[in-house]
């Protein structure tokens, strides 16, 4: 068997997998990835993250990794979400070149060697782009309604066919695990630290069982906290609304003296409709901006505390030598 990353063996690749609810996925998975690997004839670990799920896929871990020296167990001290358990794989890695890949087998291992050959030809980042996803309608409506939201509120470019999975230099993981902040949004950081990037279009499998997690309500709200950590877009809106609505308030006034002066107005005091919309809707402004601002500096605040990414509980097959 070979030995774990040997610098004699040339190319080494550690795949990073967030692991929730995947209890009668791991195996197959680790088969998967371990036959594409040993084909290539790479060194190689494969790190498990698992990520307080509901159910036994820590113990099926625990078994890949007295079966397989390669397989490197990670099991946080509670659920930190999908970003935050690929931090903490991120964190451990050891290879040349890194890929991160979801447990559910829609992310196909047998693509890593085209992701290779790719990065091969002078790429820092190839990422894979599912051009046919094989998701249910809802779940591609929810999607395709998360990036647009996401696109809109953050002012850059998204890609609703590229999520985690695709390989990366050692260089591009380094920067991204250097980025301190409270969110974390691994597309978006791989977007941000720039470098030599590409994408390849893959097969999107199936997934093996069960349903994913994300709801549209966890999606929107991961879009609202990525919007916060990265963009001050809402701040500008705000802003832009604030000069709209004072303008019209200015043209308002004009009118309303003009036509006075004109006669056109009784001078008898004018009714409560005109105050009353004016008074609801600057009310609702303010408590607008107001929210916002607040939402921003309950980020800062998060962002303030410093607390760890994530805590790791036990690590089964990783040392650091």
């Amino acid at each position: 068997m070979k030995q774990l990353l040997d610098a004699a063996s040339g190319v080494h690749i550690s795949i990073v997998s967030p692991v929730y609810g995947a209890e009668g996925m791991v195996s197959t998975l680790v088969s998967r990835i371990r036959g594409t690997l040993e084909a290539m004839d790479v060194t190689y670990e494969i790190i498990l993250v698992e990520d307080g799920s509901p159910d036994n896929s820590w113990s099926e871990i625990v078994r890949q990794c007295e079966d397989h020296q390669e397989v490197v167990g990670v099991q946080l001290s509670r659920n930190f979400g999908q970003h935050g358990a690929i931090t903490a794989g991120l964190n451990l890695v050891r290879g040349r070149w890194v890929v991160v890949m979801d447990c559910d087998l829609q992310d196909r291992p047998e693509e890593i060697p085209r992701l290779l050959a790719k990065a091969m030809e002078g790429y820092d980042v190839v990422l894979a782009s599912r051009v046919s996803r094989q998701d249910s309608v809802l779940k591609k409506a929810s999607s395709a309604v998360f990036y647009r939201t996401l696109a809109y509120l953050t002012g850059a470019a998204q890609d609703e066919t590229v999520a985690n999975f695709g390989i990366y230099s050692r260089q591009t993981i380094d920067e991204v695990i250097s980025m301190r902040e409270s969110v974390r949004y691994f597309p978006t950081m791989i977007q941000w630290v720039g470098f030599k990037q590409c994408r390849i279009e893959v097969e999107h499998a199936s997934r093996a069982e069960g349903k994913s997690s994300y709801s549209l309500s966890r999606l929107l709200n991961l879009a609202m906290d990525i919007m916060l950590a990265y963009s001050d877009k809402p701040l500008r809106l705000t802003v832009k609304l604030g000069v709209i609505v004072a303008l019209f308030g200015f043209a308002v006034a004009i009118w309303t003296f003009v036509s006075w002066r004109m006669g056109h107005l009784s001078r008898n005091p004018l009714g409560y409709a005109s105050l009353f919309f004016s008074i609801w809707m600057l009310s609702g402004f303010i408590l607008i901006t107001l929210g916002v601002v607040g939402l921003y500096v309950g980020k800062t605040f998060e962002g303030v505390k410093a607390r760890p990414k994530y805590i790791i509980r036990t690590l089964q097959n990783y040392n650091n030598g």
